[in-house]
């Protein structure tokens, strides 16, 4: 129960841990998600309120953890009593631990909210019912606002925008908010509210949303853009408090305000050059921008390293499924033009993807297979991750699916399954969902192997007579920096892989899936 009495409140915002070992698991240590940090900065200038994050897969050995994954919310509200409970939605894998955690706290009469691109349609009623009290529809940093005042009793519930909840057991949704035009207005994220964490790279933002319209993809609608001023200022904000170094722009596309994009990466050179430190910078771009040599090398400039790019599929027809305006054939050729301006590819791939009713293309897993390792070689890509579709809620891709009755049962596979490591629907045939899975390993456990350990070692002692042999230092070192990096990461990549499939053996997904087709047949 809400004590009304008290002259302080304290908001506690969870980030949910995953629910097992994969392939996320490893950078989630390192960073955290943006979102909650922007929602609970908000919240952080409202009087009579304290608020904190805890982000369970970023917990230090001395916080708060547990054996079994996640944190101690016994131990935290013994020690910091919270009085609202807000959870991060925002990955569909981590809804069971969500629903587990909103248990604990509902049982000692805490107030729960949630948010996050998980709650769409039917699944608006499933977290009501599931010991949450309100949820946050869409963007949160105005609405969260206006509900804690509501549940103060300063407000009208029914006036608080895009919010859910249960009156006498039926869903109530109020008005839709219009999406948030204005970022300047908004404080800066304050990641100094995240408990316990240890943050190596710093999510930052300057656009929400993409114009792209790919079938498998939640995020929708016409980008908004706050202003480059805005980004340099929570970059230089970090560095300053928090000695960051390292940061991922985390707009689903960047670039996509050309001139301006241009404007910031000028503007972030000349800051590096007035400060005498160089940052590293990882971003999300589209393929396509590799004809564009001015803002690449403006990137360069900037101190962007690493660009991240949804390839997707090597073949066509896939692609055409997924809405991709961009033919394999011109792939290779962009991906190798990231290459000569000397960024780190990474490359983001969806196998398996599943055709449209209409199309007769079929292919068996062996030459789908044979598609990707061709691709990935050619296109030189330094770094790849290899997922199957995920049919999310709220995306055509699951609607398409549910049309044909393909999509397994959420009681046979669970929303912890949702993360891109498991076969979530009967794939296309010939194949079947067990070498959609395998294929996966397979494709990645070419690609990263124990072998480049030993590559790593003869690389470096290489180091010295490949520098010293040349006229051009500077030169040298770009030729034998970029494979010794290369190397090195492919050797880390089997070791996070080996963690991933042994995670993988324990578990007990084979027995569930078998479950799960059985009764997609009846």
């Amino acid at each position: 129960m809400f004590d009304l009495s008290k002259k302080r409140h304290r908001l506690r915002i969870i980030v949910p841990a995953y629910p097992a070992f994969n392939t996320y698991s490893f950078i989630a240590q390192r960073t955290t998600a943006l979102g909650p940090v922007c929602v609970a900065s908000a919240v952080n200038e409202m009087e009579g309120w304290d608020v904190e994050i805890i982000d369970e897969n970023n917990l230090r050995r001395s916080g708060p953890g547990k054996d079994s994954g996640g944190a101690d919310h016994e131990f935290l509200q013994n020690l910091r009593p919270a009085d609202v409970v807000g959870f991060y939605g925002g990955l569909t894998s981590t809804i069971p631990r969500l629903y587990k955690i909103a248990s604990f706290y509902k049982d000692k009469g805490i107030v729960t909210i949630a948010g996050g691109q998980h709650f769409v349609e039917d699944n608006i009623a499933e977290a009501l019912n599931s010991c949450i009290d309100y949820l946050v529809i869409g963007e949160g940093e105005e609405t969260i606002k206006e509900l804690l005042e509501a549940i103060e009793g300063k407000r009208d519930l029914s006036k608080v925008g895009s919010i859910a909840y249960l009156n006498n057991g039926q869903v109530i949704c109020t008005p839709e908010r219009e999406p948030l035009m204005d970022f300047d207005k908004l404080p800066l994220p304050d990641f100094s509210l995240v408990r316990y964490a240890k943050i190596k790279l710093y999510p930052v933002g300057r656009i929400r949303g993409c114009g792209m319209d790919c079938e498998f993809c939640t995020v929708k609608g016409k980008s908004r853009h706050a202003s480059p001023e805005r980004l340099l200022e929570q970059i230089s904000f970090l560095l300053e408090t928090k000695d960051a170094r390292h940061f991922f722009i985390v707009d689903d596309l960047f670039g996509q305000q050309r001139d301006e994009t241009i404007r910031f990466c000028n503007m972030l050179k000349r800051y590096q050059k007035s400060i005498g430190r160089r940052l590293d910078i990882s971003v999300q771009i589209r393929l396509d921008k590799a004809k564009d040599p001015e803002l690449l090398s403006a990137m360069r400039q900037a101190g962007i390293n690493t660009i991240a790019i949804g390839f997707e599929s090597p073949i066509e027809e896939e692609l055409k499924a997924m809405k991709k305006r961009i033919r394999p054939k011109d792939m290779v050729s962009l991906a190798r033009a990231y290459h000569k301006f000397g960024f780190l590819v990474h490359g983001m791939f969806i196998f398996g993807y599943p055709l449209k009713e209409d199309t007769s293309f079929k292919i068996l897993p062996k030459e789908r297979i044979k598609h990707f390792k061709n691709f990935i070689r050619k296109a030189k890509i330094d770094t790849i991750q290899v997922l199957l579709p995920v049919p999310l809620p709220g995306t055509e891709l699951r609607h398409r699916l549910q049309k044909q009755k393909r999509i397994y049962s959420t009681q046979d596979v669970g929303w912890e399954y949702y993360d891109g490591n498991f076969p979530l629907f009967e794939p296309d045939e010939p194949m079947t969902a067990e070498e959609m899975q395998s294929s996966i390993m397979k494709i990645m456990g070419k690609f990263y192997q124990f072998k480049y350990m030993f590559i790593v070692g003869l690389h470096t002692f290489s180091f010295p007579a490949l520098i010293f042999s040349l006229h051009n230092i500077k030169s040298g070192w770009k030729r034998w920096y970029r494979p010794w990096r290369n190397h090195l990461l492919r050797f880390g990549g089997w070791i996070i892989m080996k963690a991933w499939i042994s995670a993988f053996k324990k578990g007990t997904f084979s027995q569930k899936l078998q479950k799960a087709k059985e009764h997609l047949k009846k």
